[in-house]
């Protein structure tokens, strides 16, 4: 076990030695989801201007990031996109992860009340995108829309129109636009409420797509706070404030607009021609094939979090367990100390074990640097989630564990002068961890799939990389089931492998039997 937690932390080291301190004087940190075309999104080389993506190789481009570009430039920065997703770009300002927010936001109200909004420096257009061969395809006005079944993205003012359609059968808000493309092809939605913008790049990525403008009088209702985008920045920052609008005054309506047509232009959409379609296992193997490396880094780091998070939980729990079984001390003071630190394990085992783990992420990550200025590297971050979370499942597993070991074994340890300590080390916990090897092994491949919450943090990991490359492709379902696919072969091969280690673990305690 020692050895285990040893190289445990080596690979920790090797993770975050790199990681510099210096790095925040010489970058702006700019938040995005850069997986909203044509404002933000991912590619793989840094043409056409693209600047690098944290804890990652590739980088991100899109009107926002050239607005970002030119922010840098006046404050003698190298722009450094911190990809995050939508819900967590406002937590991730307020707690300084990230040093201003470029991501196509609009001043909402409730927005002005948790950040600072700059002058703007686009307008919006909020438009429906549909099926071009479903039955809304030719809609004209609002009204048309009557009963059908619409959606928007979480935490946007776009949320908020649904309802000005009348009889809408408004859907739940969905956390991206890849998600609601996806929804749309698939049927589960008859549209969703867009911005101009996106709506055209989802037109020129697929003829399934069609993007419906309303004419003003015809269309939604929205107020100037609504559809004016503008950098979000962080309440008390307000010389930043003053330079990013000094930035923005220099950028003319005409050259925004010039900007948004080469962006467009731009933008890596992948054109599905209707007319040439392959099977759906070669579309599968063109994206693995295409998409590779980020599959692959996105595998490791789930990987990583899992045996690091998995090996440390069960030593928490181990450790856990063995306090909770010890006697009670003789001196009244320490016993009383030994009791309140059992309340503080019971806390901290029943806080854990009945709280989600995304919401983990977001106070742990998030929650400590806003409230505590503690700036946790998100990879670290993420390890410490899944291992404290891991501990106190364990904690509960290791005391069941203990219990199933006969008390004659304690009651004869006892008697030959055995200490508390050397009766779990030589002769409890070498059982207890054969028992509990089937349980370890489930956490572990509850852990591999579980990784996925902490894509909320922005964590690289397997579902955060897939989920990028369908939003570059536009195939999702293919996308996800390579996905899914690459998680079977994970939790299988792990599940063998556990079960290899209890067959040994029961030859080793029949062939010490024999022996004696």
């Amino acid at each position: 076990m020692k050895k285990i937690i040893v190289a445990c932390f080596a690979a920790l080291l090797l993770v975050f030695g790199g990681v510099s301190s210096a790095q925040a004087d010489e970058y702006l940190r700019v938040g995005m989801e850069a997986a909203y075309a044509p404002f933000n999104w991912t590619q793989d080389d840094n043409s056409n201007g693209a600047v690098p993506i944290e804890g990652t190789k590739q980088y991100a481009n899109g009107y926002d990031v050239q607005i970002a570009k030119k922010i840098a430039e006046a404050q003698g920065k190298k722009p450094l996109v911190v990809k995050t997703a939508w819900t967590g770009l406002i937590p991730a300002l307020t707690s300084s992860k990230i040093d201003m927010i470029v991501a196509g936001m609009s001043t909402t109200a409730e927005r002005r009340k948790e950040i600072n909004f700059s002058d703007s420096y686009y307008t919006s257009e909020p438009v429906v995108v549909v099926d071009a061969k479903g039955k809304y395809a030719n809609a004209k006005t609002i009204d048309d829309f009557k009963g059908a079944k619409i959606t928007a993205q979480q935490g946007n003012y776009l949320v908020d129109l649904i309802t000005q359609i009348p009889n809408v059968d408004k859907q739940t808000p969905m956390s991206d636009f890849g998600a609601m493309r996806q929804a749309l092809s698939s049927g589960i939605i008859d549209g969703y409420i867009s911005e101009r913008p996106e709506a055209l790049t989802a037109e020129a990525a697929s003829s399934t797509y069609k993007m419906i403008a309303l004419k003003k009088g015809d269309g939604f209702k929205v107020s100037n706070d609504d559809i004016s985008i503008a950098v979000g920045l962080r309440k008390d920052d307000t010389e930043t404030l003053t330079q990013v609008n000094k930035v923005l005054a220099t950028i003319s309506q005409d050259d925004r607009a010039k900007l948004m047509n080469h962006i467009i232009s731009i933008q890596p959409a992948e054109k599905h021609d209707e007319t040439k379609k392959t099977g759906f296992f070669s579309q599968m193997a063109t994206i693995l094939s295409k998409n590779w490396p980020q599959f692959l880094r996105g595998t490791g780091i789930t990987l990583l979090i899992s045996i690091i998070g998995t090996v440390v939980g069960t030593f928490i729990g181990l450790m856990i367990g063995v306090y909770r079984t010890a006697p009670k001390a003789a001196n009244k003071f320490v016993a009383l100390l030994q009791k309140l630190f059992g309340w503080v394990l019971n806390v901290y085992i029943e806080v854990f074990r009945g709280t989600p783990m995304i919401v983990q992420s977001m106070v742990i990550y998030y929650g400590t640097a806003q409230a505590f200025g503690i700036n946790i590297d998100r990879t670290l971050a993420a390890v410490i989630i899944v291992s404290i979370n891991t501990g106190a499942y364990m904690s509960e597993i290791v005391r069941g564990g203990i219990f199933a070991v006969d008390k004659g074994q304690f009651e004869a340890a006892t008697a030959l002068g055995f200490s508390h300590g050397q009766t779990m080390r030589k002769i409890v916990l070498p059982q207890v961890i054969r028992n509990i090897l089937p349980a370890t092994g489930n956490e572990f491949v509850i852990n591999i799939k579980d990784t996925s919450v902490l894509n909320v943090i922005s964590v690289v990991e397997l579902y955060f990389a897939g989920n990028t490359v369908a939003t570059q492709t536009y195939q999702y379902f293919q996308t996800f089931f390579v996905i899914a696919a690459i998680y079977f072969v994970l939790t299988f091969t792990v599940t063998r492998i556990l079960r290899y280690v209890e067959r040994r673990f029961d030859q080793d305690t029949y062939t010490q039997g024999g022996a004696h």
